[in-house]
C-alpha cells in the first residue's frame, strides 16, 4: 500500500482482533490504517506465559505474541497511527474517526478497542499482574495447579471461573464483601456444594502481600462489619468483577447491551450502520479469548472487504 492512497478501512484497536484484522486487510491490497490507542497490543501487553494460543507448543509471552501480530500486519502495508479515537461520525457515507490530531475518513470502519478488566484498585495492584494476579481463569488457571488460589466476586463471573478454576487448584475461596451471593441460583448452589470452594463472606481485600521476589504469597483480608483483619495464604488471585468495553468514544453513535458491548447482527460482525464493524472483545463479553478475537478480526476484514467490492469502493 503506497503511503499516498486515501485508506478503504480503518481500523481502531491493536489487540489480537485489530492485528488481525489488518493482516487480512493487507493480505486483500486494501488500504488501510490502524490507531493503536493507548495500549498498543491490548490486555496481552500486560500477560506474561500464553499457553493456549495455537502454534506456540512451548507458551509464548502476550508482548512477544503481539509484537509478532504487528510484525505480520507491518509486513502486509499496514500503517500505525499511535493515536487514540476520541470520537466518530458515522452519519455520511463515508465515515470520519477524529483524534486529537487530526480527522481521518474511509468508506469502512472496523472497531476493536477491546475491553478493560475491572481492578479493585489497591496500591501496587499493577506490580502483582502477571505474579499471581489475574483477571482470566481460562487464561490462567492452569499456572496455579495444586495450589491454594482466591476469586473476588459475587455474581456469575465470580461463580464460573471459581468453579473453572477447581479443575486446577487444591482450594478456591470465594472472596464476597456481602453475606449473600449476587449470581444465579443454580451457579451459587455450584459453588457452595463444591468440596474445593470456601467462601469468605463479608470480606474485602485490604492488601496483597509479595514474597522476597514479588510474587503473591497472601491476601490481607479485612471483615466489612467490624473492620477485623486477617491472612489469607494464596499464591493466585483473580478478580471477577467484570469488564468495561472501550466503548465511550461512541456513546450515542452505536447499540450497545446494557453493559456498553456493541450488537452486531447474527453470525456477522456488522453493525447497524453500513461500512461498520466490530470484533473482539468489544463485542464479546462471553469467551475474552485472543483466538476467538483474532478470529472476529479476520471477519471483519472479509465482512470490510467484500462490503468495499460490492459498493464499487
Amino acid at each position: 500500500m503506497s503511503e499516498n492512497k486515501t485508506p478503504k478501512a480503518i481500523v481502531i484497536g491493536s489487540g489480537p482482533a485489530g492485528y488481525t484484522a489488518a493482516i487480512y486487510l493487507g493480505r486483500a491490497n486494501i488500504p488501510h490504517i490502524l490507531f493503536e490507542g493507548d495500549q498498543p497490543g491490548g490486555q496481552l501487553t500486560i500477560t506474561t506465559d500464553v499457553e493456549n494460543y495455537p502454534a506456540f507448543p512451548d507458551g509464548v509471552e502476550g508482548p512477544e505474541l503481539m509484537m509478532k501480530m504487528k510484525a505480520q500486519a507491518e509486513r502486509f502495508g499496514t500503517k500505525f497511527h499511535s493515536e487514540t479515537v476520541i470520537s466518530v461520525d458515522f452519519s455520511g457515507g463515508i465515515h470520519k474517526v477524529n483524534t486529537s490530531k487530526a480527522t481521518y475518513e474511509a468508506p469502512t470502519i472496523i472497531i476493536a478497542t477491546g475491553s478493560t478488566a475491572r481492578w479493585l484498585g489497591l496500591p501496587d495492584e499493577d506490580k502483582f499482574m502477571g505474579k499471581g494476579l489475574s483477571a482470566c481463569a481460562t487464561c490462567d488457571g492452569f499456572f496455579f495447579r495444586d495450589q491454594e488460589i482466591a476469586v473476588v466476586g459475587g455474581g456469575d463471573t465470580a461463580l464460573e471461573e471459581a468453579t473453572y478454576l477447581t479443575n486446577f487448584a487444591s482450594k478456591v475461596t470465594l472472596i464476597h464483601r456481602r453475606d449473600e451471593l449476587r449470581g444465579s441460583k443454580i451457579m451459587q448452589q455450584r459453588a457452595i456444594d463444591h468440596p474445593k470452594i470456601d467462601i469468605a463472606w463479608n470480606s474485602v481485600i485490604d492488601h496483597y502481600m509479595a514474597d522476597d521476589l514479588g510474587n503473591l504469597k497472601g491476601l490481607k483480608l479485612k471483615d466489612t462489619q467490624d473492620d477485623t483483619l486477617r491472612d489469607l495464604d494464596v499464591t493466585g488471585c483473580f478478580i471477577a468483577i467484570g469488564h468495561v468495553p472501550n466503548t465511550q468514544f461512541l456513546e450515542g453513535v452505536l447499540t450497545t447491551d446494557e453493559n456498553g458491548y456493541l450488537i452486531t447482527q447474527p453470525n456477522v460482525t456488522a453493525v447497524e450502520i453500513p461500512g461498520v464493524f466490530a470484533c473482539g472483545d468489544v463485542q464479546d463479553h462471553v469467551y475474552r479469548q485472543a483466538i476467538t478475537s483474532a478470529g472476529t478480526g479476520c471477519m471483519a476484514a472479509m465482512e470490510a472487504e467484500r462490503y468495499i467490492g460490492e459498493k464499487g469502493l
